[in-house]
């Protein structure tokens, strides 16, 4: 399985949150490279940017479906 970041030509950006959120959990955590399948550069990237999405309030911290 190859990095989708590679194979796409593309880098992570936290502006793009439809791509973050394909590597994130039902619960909104970050998945791992060995499920995600990215390489580790793309890892540290992503990991980043999904930081400072939810900084900005772009992606949630956690998921509320299941609370109540």
């Amino acid at each position: 399985m190859r990095c989708f970041f590679c194979q796409y030509k593309t880098e992570p950006s936290f502006k793009d949150t439809d791509n973050l959120d394909k590597f994130l959990s039902a619960r909104k955590k970050i998945i791992g490279r060995e499920r995600s399948g990215l390489c580790a550069k793309h890892q540290r990237s992503f990991t980043k940017e999904i930081k400072y999405a939810r900084y900005l309030g772009l992606i949630a911290y956690v998921s509320y479906q299941g609370l109540r």
